[in-house]
């Protein structure tokens, strides 16, 4: 079976061999299992700063769309006539398809939802990796994308993938997750005790959106109330100077650590060793450091944004943040002043995530395809 996956992820071809975005290719290599796949997306000369990792199996085919920018007035016009030009090869690339499995949301995915309902017989899948929140603020293009394919008059034989679950959504909506761990790393997470320091870890991007500055200001609250706590994060961003010099200025050097890019090994030791994981984020699809960090036993700290209510259980498997420093310190006092809340939060976090395994995940991909 030839499964064409449409998307805005690109590959970077070096020295004949493919490279995509790391987390991507794993999920490439449960879907490769079950079928042959082809590929119809833009090709990247360098890697342009993006964590890759090469494609292990062969492309026997690739239908290469071009790239565009959206970033000024010139590259909006040239973006709109190619986008007729990809349009086309998207029809072609589809035409050719036993299978059709689309990545959105993106400029990519907003054409590949309109071509896909001129193939109303062919099975699609469509992998919504945004926040399917309808009632989330979003950019319209974003917003017609979740409109097509939830409308089962335009958008037939297709199941769409959705992080999280929603009233009033259409039958061909199905709540779906990302996997990091399988089923043999459910080993007992490590005994944590709330007397000596209380770690607390950020895994992203250091950017605004991800807002690793509300975090830090977080922990220095605790300090400032005589916690003994503790914040590393991990990851790189255009905000580390911006957070270097809030850690400098405040002089939170021995409590906070920026310790970049890691690989995943160590990210994972650290989610063992810290109590909580925090993601104040503005926006999510699925987050992953989330859920990775309550696979560990680490409370999860984070925005009541997409699915994070539900992953959280409203409040029940950790702690909802508010935005308001002062409230969201409080709630953080009122874990950290009792074991039992604390245990209780840790406990539901670990029994939820590890249900969703990256062996669940492959038998879910099975039965998509089959």
């Amino acid at each position: 079976m030839k499964l064409l996956i449409v998307s805005n992820a690109p590959i970077i071809y070096k020295n004949e061999k493919a490279f995509a975005y790391s987390p991507y290719v794993k999920e490439l290599i449960v879907w490769e299992k079950y079928a042959d796949i082809i590929f119809c997306c833009p090709i990247w000369k360098k890697d342009n700063g993006l964590l890759i990792a090469e494609i292990p199996f062969k492309i026997k085919e690739h239908f290469e769309l071009f790239d565009t920018n959206l970033k000024s007035i010139k590259e909006i016009v040239t973006a709109f006539f190619l986008s007729f030009s990809n349009f086309f090869i998207l029809l072609k690339a589809m035409n050719n398809a036993d299978h059709i499995h689309l990545r959105c949301p993106g400029n990519i995915g907003l054409l590949g939802c309109i071509a896909q309902i001129f193939f109303p017989n062919k099975k699609k899948t469509a992998k919504y990796a945004g926040n399917w929140d309808p009632k989330a603020k979003q950019p319209w293009s974003y917003r017609l994308q979740k409109w097509i394919l939830s409308n089962t008059f335009l958008t037939k034989n297709m199941q769409v993938l959705v992080y999280g679950q929603w009233e009033g959504s259409t039958k061909n909506i199905k709540p779906f997750f990302t996997a990091t761990y399988s089923e043999a790393d459910k080993i007992p997470a490590k005994p944590l005790c709330l007397k000596g320091k209380i770690r607390f870890v950020f895994v992203g991007t250091l950017v605004h959106g991800k807002n690793p500055l509300y975090a830090i200001q977080l922990v220095e609250g605790l300090i400032k109330k005589g916690y003994e706590v503790s914040l590393d994060l991990h990851g790189e961003g255009k905000e580390r100077e911006l957070l270097e010099a809030y850690i400098t200025f405040n002089a939170l050097e021995e409590s906070i650590v920026l310790h970049g890019n890691q690989n995943q090994e160590t990210v994972k030791t650290a989610y063992q060793n810290s109590h909580f994981v925090i993601l104040p984020s503005k926006s999510e699809g699925w987050p992953k450091a989330i859920a990775e960090g309550m696979f560990w036993g680490c409370v999860p700290v984070a925005t009541s944004v997409s699915c994070v209510p539900f992953m959280l259980d409203n409040g029940e498997r950790g702690v909802l943040l508010e935005m308001n420093l002062e409230r969201d310190i409080e709630q953080l006092v009122a874990v950290l002043e009792s074991k039992i809340f604390f245990d209780s939060k840790r406990e539901k976090a670990m029994d939820w995530s590890r249900n969703y395994t990256v062996d669940v995940f492959e038998a879910e991909i099975k039965q998509l395809l089959v």
